[in-house]
């Protein structure tokens, strides 16, 4: 462990040093704390990652250039086109992108003013999104961090997950209002089999009512898709376009996010403007000027470039709760990779979680405090928060921000490293500065470890063997049905070929199936001794 003593110890000098403020951003970002522990001194581990950087910075260019960067499926990844269209690489996209925000304003607009109205209520109230990850993530970010339950236009909920328990309680929290509730569909490919599960379940829900689903939805689907083609045919209210060269951990300033946004009554245009602001200043070459490089950059020397630390996110604001559930997938999915760009043996990744300020201070701080030393703490500050006084001249806010500077400092008293985040407010245009901050930070940390932040084979290894799973479940459901005596879980086995790993699945499927009265089952001397019959 490097020496903290002479002038490297003043932390005052080395805040100031390292210290990036962007008032126009509305953004501050403190670096000066990230080397605590470590074997080298931030100044010498950013002169000797300069060259590397310089490549990052070369690397992104090319990326917004139009280079091919998911080479599992050919595709480019444009999502800083988002927020500026001019800088896509054809007219083409440019357009596309431009006539999709029009949309997304004329059908929030429509839905506002009553000319969009439900099958039989007078206008809709509420809105329903059907996603799965990025589908959902970002939008409930949105709506959490930006939402007024007093004046929101409409009231946002979400079915993020093929859970039928999950979905059974926001159908009842909705209740009556489902009649005038407006549903997205949020699927690429449109075979997305949580979003398909949660659209037949809403569809269902619609029709017990003695209503016409069609009559309430909206699709967010590739052209020609599964989902496109579905939503043509029945007549769907909408459909806007999700582009192959979106991917959904960074389509937040997509129609993907807009949409939901924009029917809850946020200021789509403000988010877009703070991301485009943020990209501005991310694109320069100039590390000391970049706090995405800098974010980058600490996450290296923090991680040891390889993952030796989990990242904490504790934002010092409720609005932000969501926040790490966000950078969750954005980091974990981007940075989690197996081979480096030359397809060599690698491990990467960088594992994040959090709570928020002051929580954190009753929950966890104790062990990054004085645990094991694997981790390393983003905090989150929030300068402009309302005032509510506590004691003659101190707020409830004063209190929140001593929290964060006290949970801070004793942090770096037993030398665990920390980054600093300061946003002025949180509203539409500065949550736009942090998305983008982080969407860019990631690109180029990939860039420095020498892995690719926009593929994601093991996402699609995961869907594989969940449909394996559900195809060994057909088959089980079959043998029963031809059998007149119930079988244990081996004979079963047998009878189906399974080796071992096999016979575990089989085991949960069954134990599954009898748990809802789907099949019978008998108890044995133990769990795996049952027997098993189909009515």
């Amino acid at each position: 462990m490097r020496s903290t003593d002479g002038p490297d110890s003043d932390a005052w000098l080395r805040y100031r040093r390292h210290l990036f403020a962007d008032d126009d951003l509305g953004l501050r970002l403190d670096i000066s704390r990230v080397d605590l522990g470590a074997d080298e001194t931030l100044d010498a581990f950013l002169s000797r990652m300069e060259d590397s950087m310089q490549q990052a910075f070369d690397a992104m260019e090319a990326l917004e250039a139009g280079a091919i960067a998911n080479p599992d499926e050919q595709r480019q990844v444009g999502h800083y086109w988002l927020r500026a269209p001019d800088r896509a690489p054809d007219d083409a996209i440019r357009d596309a992108i431009l006539e999709a925000i029009e949309r997304v304003e004329g059908l929030a607009a429509s839905v506002h003013d009553g000319s969009l109205r439900p099958e039989r209520a007078a206008r809709f109230t509420d809105f329903l999104v059907v996603g799965i990850g990025g589908s959902a993530l970002g939008p409930q970010l949105t709506a959490d961090a930006l939402g007024r339950p007093a004046t929101d236009l409409l009231r946002p909920h979400f079915f993020d997950n093929t859970d039928p328990d999950g979905m059974e309680r926001t159908l009842e929290a909705l209740g009556d209002r489902l009649e005038s509730t407006l549903t997205i569909v949020i699927s690429k490919s449109g075979g997305t089999k949580e979003t398909r599960n949660g659209m037949l379940c809403t569809r269902s829900a619609y029709a017990r009512r003695g209503l016409l689903f069609a009559r309430h939805a909206v699709a967010i689907t590739g052209e020609g898709s599964q989902l496109d083609r579905l939503a043509s045919e029945q007549g769907w209210l909408a459909r806007l376009p999700m582009w192959d060269w979106v991917g959904g951990r960074t389509s937040e300033t997509s129609t993907v996010g807009l949409l939901p946004a924009a029917l809850q009554g946020l200021d789509i245009r403000a988010l877009l403007a703070g991301a485009a602001a943020c990209d501005a200043a991310t694109r320069r070459r100039d590390t000391a000027r970049n706090p995405a490089a800098r974010l980058a950059l600490a996450w290296h020397l923090a991680t040891d470039g390889r993952g030796a630390r989990d990242m904490v996110i504790l934002p010092y604001a409720d609005r932000l709760l969501l926040f790490s559930r966000y950078l969750q997938q954005l980091i974990m999915e981007s940075l989690g990779k197996a081979t480096d760009l030359e397809g060599q043996p690698t491990a990467q990744g960088i594992a994040v979680y959090g709570n928020k300020g002051s929580t954190d201070q009753h929950a966890f701080v104790q062990q990054l405090r004085e645990g094991v030393d694997n981790v390393f703490v983003t905090f989150i500050e929030v300068l402009e928060t309302p005032f509510h006084e506590v004691e003659p001249g101190i707020g409830a806010g004063d209190y929140l921000r001593g929290f964060l500077l006290g949970t801070r400092e004793a942090l770096s008293e037993t030398q665990r490293p920390s980054i600093t985040l300061t946003v002025r407010r949180v509203d539409a245009y500065h949550l736009g500065v942090l998305i983008a901050l982080y969407e860019r930070a990631v690109g180029f940390y990939a860039s420095l470890v020498g892995i690719n932040a926009y593929h994601q084979p093991g996402v699609e290894a995961g869907k594989k063997a969940a449909g394996e799973v559900l195809a060994l479940q057909v088959r089980a459901v079959e043998t029963l049905e031809a059998l007149e005596e119930p079988i244990g879980l081996d004979a079963l086995a047998a009878a189906l070929d399974l080796d071992a790993a096999r016979t575990e699945l089989l085991f949960h499927v069954l134990e599954g199936l009898a748990a809802n009265g789907r099949i019978d089952r008998e108890a044995g001397d133990a769990p795996t001794a049952a027997v098993y019959s189909l009515g």
